[in-house]
């Protein structure tokens, strides 16, 4: 492998694209049009406050054309002292009512709303699933009070955890975006609480609140999760089919320093693909960030490996993009959405798990733009490969025999197709299950049926033995009864003298 390959470079990022354009120095995320989370909050609270300002002015507009129609009305109808007079008396309520509902759309509550039917907060479609969940969610919250023992305010901040998770139950009607402004009020509330309580100690406040984060949202995970009421599935699908159209693209075209013939490389390239899809089974957006931050780390040792030298930014998001096509992720916008919706914005804000997030969301981003121009190619050809026309590029064999990744990878193709025949046999067994028990139902019904037909042919009768059989053969017999026949028998020996 020889450094021109490492020269050209087909993707560049430049760090400051990463911050957020408003200065602040935060990472910014695309989901928020680039910003931070804090400058987002900001922008979008200034954007909800117009709003309201809108809805009331056209409220109070609403009110303003709805009296003067009804005063206009009621110039022109005189009352009259029958029946119809209390009809015109109710007008004024009906008036008022109507106002008052007008008013009440347009502005804002924070009131709970009603409760509904009692929903869990940890709910799942099977037996089995939902005793995993209930399990989690007690460990979770049984580490959580064992973390706020030692803690003063411990008791208060366990509190006010507690009844927001189970206010949260009753506003599954609201959107998830909605939820999340629930959420970060709350973390935005809390950490303000923290910090008057630990005052000079910004570390002590961070674990507090990882612990909070943790506890939450071990609880409220499936209800927020790829809610229905988002396009969060549609875009998982779509971004696993634009990946899966992509597998034609090597390691040379997106100008990656890896060389995979490197047992250590390979090694890492392994991990970091086990991690970043190890990220879809975790429940807290904690967890699921120290995933992509030991998948980037992996990559960085793999780059460091190959080139013998410390990695650089430009070095490491092609590699990420190359990680994330060889992985292809399960419900990879989901988990992208959830964390950005739900994680303490702090640490995706700063840090390196923020840094490396803001790396994979511009990797997803790289992906769905990709074209031939990135790939150091035309069009034609691009579209070609993507279409399937193209035969996709040979990828250079490894000296000496398979490398550790081609034997990683039948390793895991023979599981693949272990796992297909232990389907197989189970389907076989369930069938053969089936048609067991099918027989031992027919079985059953037709010991019944003979049975029910031989009391039908023979019917007992329990007032007796029939007139044609004789007395003596119906008696029972009794051999120590007094009625035995003695006269057929010997009689019986006596006892006998002799004179000695």
């Amino acid at each position: 492998m020889t450094s021109q390959r490492f020269e050209r470079s087909g993707i560049h990022l430049d760090q400051s694209e990463l911050l957020c354009p408003k200065g602040c120095g935060f990472y910014g995320n695309r989901a928020w049009r680039g910003l931070c989370s804090k400058c987002w909050r900001e922008e979008n609270q200034k954007d909800r406050q117009t709003q309201i300002q809108e809805d009331q002015a056209l409220a109070e507009r609403l009110q303003k054309e709805e009296e003067e129609a009804y005063a206009s009305i009621h110039q022109k109808v005189q009352p009259q002292p029958t029946a119809l007079g209390k009809l015109e008396e109710r007008k004024p309520k009906e008036k008022s009512s109507k106002v008052n509902s007008v008013t009440k759309l347009f502005s804002t509550s924070t009131k709970t709303p009603p409760k509904k039917d009692h929903i869990s907060v940890d709910s799942s479609p099977s037996s089995s699933g939902s005793r995993h969940v209930a399990v989690d969610t007690d460990r979770a919250t049984r580490e959580f009070i064992d973390f706020l023992k030692p803690l003063r305010p411990g008791r208060e901040i366990f509190k006010q955890c507690r009844a927001f998770t189970e206010s949260m139950v009753y506003k599954r009607e609201l959107g998830v975006e909605e939820l999340s402004e629930c959420v970060q009020d709350f973390y935005q509330k809390l950490s303000e609480y923290l910090h008057t309580q630990f005052k000079g100690s910004s570390d002590h406040v961070e674990s507090v609140m990882d612990e909070v984060e943790k506890y939450m949202m071990s609880r409220l995970y499936e209800g927020v999760f790829c809610p229905e009421s988002t396009d969060d599935e549609d875009k998982d699908l779509a971004i696993q089919k634009r990946i899966r159209a992509l597998h034609w693209v090597t390691i040379e075209m997106l100008c990656v320093p890896v060389d995979e013939e490197i047992p250590e490389v390979s090694d890492s390239v392994v991990k970091a693909i086990t991690d970043v899809i190890e990220m879809d089974s975790k429940r807290v957006p904690k967890h699921k960030l120290a995933c992509i931050t030991r998948c980037s780390k992996h990559i960085f040792n793999a780059i460091q490996a190959t080139k013998r030298e410390p990695a650089s930014a430009d070095d490491f998001l092609p590699t990420l993009i190359y990680i994330v096509l060889k992985a292809n992720p399960p419900r990879l916008q989901s988990n992208i959405q959830y964390v950005t919706r739900f994680c303490n914005p702090s640490r995706i804000m700063t840090g390196e798990d923020g840094y490396y997030f803001t790396n994979l969301c511009c990797a997803v981003a790289f992906i769905e733009k990709l074209d031939g121009q990135s790939l150091n190619m035309s069009s034609e050809d691009f579209e070609l490969h993507m279409s399937g026309q193209a035969s996709s590029p040979a990828r250079p064999q490894a000296s000496g025999g398979s490398s550790a990744s081609a034997a990683a990878l039948q390793q895991v193709q023979s599981g693949l197709d272990l796992l297909t025949g232990l389907g197989v046999r189970q389907d076989r067994v369930m069938k053969e299950a089936r048609r067991l028990e099918s027989d031992l139902i027919d079985w059953s019904e037709g010991v019944e049926h003979k049975v029910q037909g031989a009391l039908e042919r023979f019917p007992p009768d329990a007032q007796g033995p029939p007139s044609d059989v004789p007395a003596a053969a119906a008696a029972p017999s009794a051999i120590d009864a007094d009625n035995v026949e003695n006269d057929l028998l010997p009689p019986p020996l006596q006892p006998q003298l002799f004179a000695g």
